[in-house]
C-alpha cells in the first residue's frame, strides 16, 4: 500500500522533549518504520518549521518525509497553527491530485482536518488517530487549557468523517463514543516500543553507592504530575529523583519556567539536594538512563497513552504510574508496577516505600513487564494491527460484488 501521513507539528525527524515533541513524534516516527519494514510505501507530511529543510528526507527504508508550506518557516506553538490548516489541506490536495495515496493517516486534530478535508476532494479513504482529545484536555486542566475554542467541535466532525478512527487504548475509545464517534469504526490500536533498544542489558548511567533512584522522563508541563514526584521525595528517604526533560541543557536550563517552577517545588520539600535535573536526553540515552533505576515514576493527571511506562518495561524495570487513561491498560497493577491516584502524592510516596522496599517485588514486576512488552506492544505487531484497520477502511469504499449485492436482496 501507499500510505500517507500527516503529522503537522510532530515531525518523525524531531525527538521528543520540547514543549510540542513528545510520544506523537516517537509513535509517528516508529509506526512509519515499521510499515516501511513490512513492505509500505509511507510518506509523513509534517510542517515545515525552518527555511533550510528540504523539500523531502529520506527517513527509514520505505519511509520518505516531506515538508508541507502552512504558515512561516519558523516553530510555532501547535495551538497556533489553526489558520495555517487551510494552507495545509490545499498542499495536500494538490499533492495527492498528483499522486494519489491509497489511503491517509492523519495525527491529531489538526492533521486530521486537513487530512479529511483534502482526501475528501480526491476521494481517498482516511483513517485518524488523535493522540489526545481536546474534551478530555479540557476537563482536567479547565482554565489552563490553551486549545482553540473549537477544538473539540473539529474533533467530532474529523470523527464522524473519518472512515476508521485508531485509538490508543480503550479509555479513548469511549470517549470518542461520547463524542458520537460510532463505535463500529473506532479501532483500539496501542502505541508500541522497540524492544531492541528498549531491553534489559545494555550501557546504564552510573549510580551512587548506597542510593536507591526513580526516573522520571517527558515533558515538564504541570499536567504531567511531576510536581507531585518531586513532592513525594519527601516520603522516600534514601532515594535520589532524575528527571528527564526540558531545554537541552545549560543557560537554557537556567531560564526555563518549568524547571524553576520545579526546583521551587524541591527547595520547598526539602530534597532540593536529591533531585537532578538531567535536560532533554537525547533518544540513544534514554534506555541506560531507565535501565539505571529502581523505578520509574509516571504520574500525569491524564494521559492518552504513555510511552515511558512501556519503554519503562522493555528494559525490565517496575514503575508505579497514576491510573488514568492508557495507563491503565498498559501497566498492570501489582504486576508490572503499581497504580495509583493522580495529584497525590502521599499515596505516591506510600507505593514508592512499598516498592523499594522489597527488591524480590521490583525484580518480579521487571520480569513481568518485559514479558507484556515483548508480546503485546512490539512495533511490528502495532503495525500489523494498524495495517488490519487499514485494509477494513479500504473494503469499506470497495463497492460489493455482484454476488454480494443478490445476496443482500434475497436477505
Amino acid at each position: 500500500m501507499r500510505i500517507d501521513m500527516v503529522s503537522e507539528h510532530a515531525s518523525p525527524l524531531a525527538g521528543p522533549g520540547g514543549p510540542d515533541s513528545g510520544g506523537q513524534n516517537v509513535h509517528v516516527a516508529e509506526l512509519s518504520r515499521a510499515l516501511g519494514a513490512l513492505g509500505h510505501e509511507i510518506t509523513v507530511w509534517t510542517r515545515r518549521d525552518d527555511p533550510a529543510l528540504p523539500p523531502e528526507v529520506p527517513y527509514a527504508p520505505g519511509v520518505t518525509v516531506r515538508h508541507l508550506d502552512a504558515g512561516p518557516p519558523t516553530p510555532l506553538p501547535k495551538d497556533r497553527l489553526v489558520p495555517h490548516v487551510p494552507q495545509m489541506a490545499a498542499e495536500l490536495e494538490r499533492a495527492w491530485a498528483a499522486q494519489r495515496p491509497d489511503l491517509v493517516h492523519g495525527h491529531f486534530w489538526m492533521s486530521g482536518l486537513a487530512a479529511v478535508t483534502a482526501a475528501g476532494r480526491v476521494d481517498v479513504p482516511v483513517v485518524q488517530t488523535f493522540h489526545a482529545l481536546g474534551a478530555v484536555k479540557r476537563r482536567h486542566q479547565r482554565g489552563e487549557d490553551t486549545s482553540p475554542a473549537g477544538r473539540v467541535a473539529a474533533e467530532q466532525a474529523v470523527g464522524r468523517r473519518a472512515d476508521r478512527v485508531i485509538a490508543t487504548c480503550s479509555d479513548e475509545a469511549f470517549e470518542l463514543a461520547r463524542l458520537g464517534v460510532r463505535r463500529s469504526r473506532v479501532s483500539v490500536v496501542p502505541c508500541g516500543v522497540d524492544t531492541d533498544t528498549f531491553r534489559t542489558s545494555g550501557p546504564t548511567l552510573r549510580r551512587r553507592d548506597g542510593v536507591r533512584r526513580i526516573v522520571s522522563v517527558g515533558r515538564l508541563v504541570r499536567r504531567k504530575g511531576v510536581d507531585e514526584t518531586v513532592s513525594a521525595l519527601a516520603r522516600v528517604p534514601g532515594t535520589e529523583l532524575l528527571i528527564a526533560g526540558g531545554p537541552a541543557g545549560g543557560a537554557a536550563m537556567d531560564d526555563d519556567p518549568d524547571i524553576a517552577r520545579l526546583r521551587a517545588v524541591a527547595a520547598a520539600a526539602g530534597v532540593a539536594d536529591r533531585v537532578r535535573f538531567l535536560g532533554a536526553v537525547p533518544r540513544s540515552r534514554v534506555a541506560p538512563l531507565l535501565r539505571s533505576a529502581d523505578a520509574v515514576v509516571c504520574v500525569p493527571w491524564y494521559e492518552p497513552f504513555g510511552m515511558v511506562p512501556l519503554e519503562a518495561m522493555a528494559c525490565a524495570r517496575p514503575v508505579v504510574a497514576s491510573a488514568v487513561g492508557g495507563l491503565t491498560d498498559t501497566v498492570v497493577d501489582d504486576v508490572t508496577g503499581l497504580l495509583v491516584p493522580p495529584r497525590h502524592p502521599e499515596r505516591l510516596a506510600g507505593a514508592l516505600r512499598h516498592l523499594l522496599g522489597s527488591p524480590v517485588l521490583m525484580q518480579a514486576f521487571g520480569v513481568a513487564g518485559r514479558d507484556r512488552a515483548e508480546s503485546c506492544y512490539r512495533w511490528s505487531r502495532i503495525a500489523e494491527s494498524t495495517v488490519g484497520v487499514y485494509e477494513r477502511a479500504l473494503a469499506d469504499r470497495r463497492p460489493a460484488a455482484a454476488s454480494d449485492v443478490v445476496s443482500a436482496v434475497a436477505r
